[in-house]
């Protein structure tokens, strides 16, 4: 979500392209607004919004997700605790998986990312089929 002006032009680039695409119903609240007010946002929607099942609602009957890993926190390509969920929920659901840039040096998780066998796009997306 701190990246939701990239995931809205995302979207609409998909679009484009003919694919049918869904976002958080919250991104579009976070669009213009400072690092902070999204972090403020972020817990709001996480607790009293239900936002994580909201998404979980929204991938059924999905053939694909694909994560926007963009740099932050000083990680190259990072992938954040709610992306690496519903990266999860989406190899649960047999669902292909793209991330935009390749997976994160992030020891954490690294290895739960490699499992679920990512199609890495390298930034291009016509490579989302």
């Amino acid at each position: 979500m701190q990246f939701s002006e990239k995931m809205l032009e995302t979207r609409e680039d998909l679009i484009r392209r003919g694919h049918d695409v869904f976002v958080s119903k919250f991104a579009s609240a976070m669009t213009g607004k400072t690092d902070e007010e999204k972090e403020v946002m972020k817990l709001d929607q996480k607790y009293n919004q239900d936002a994580i099942r909201e998404f979980w609602h929204l991938m059924q009957g999905a053939d694909a997700v694909l994560a926007l890993n963009y740099d932050k926190h000083d990680i190259k390509n990072y992938i954040g605790g709610n992306t690496l969920m519903e990266i999860g929920f989406a190899h649960v659901l047999n669902q292909k998986i793209f991330l935009l840039n390749p997976i994160p040096e992030m020891p954490h998780y690294k290895t739960e990312i490699e499992a679920v066998r990512p199609i890495v796009i390298h930034g291009d997306l016509s490579l989302v089929k």
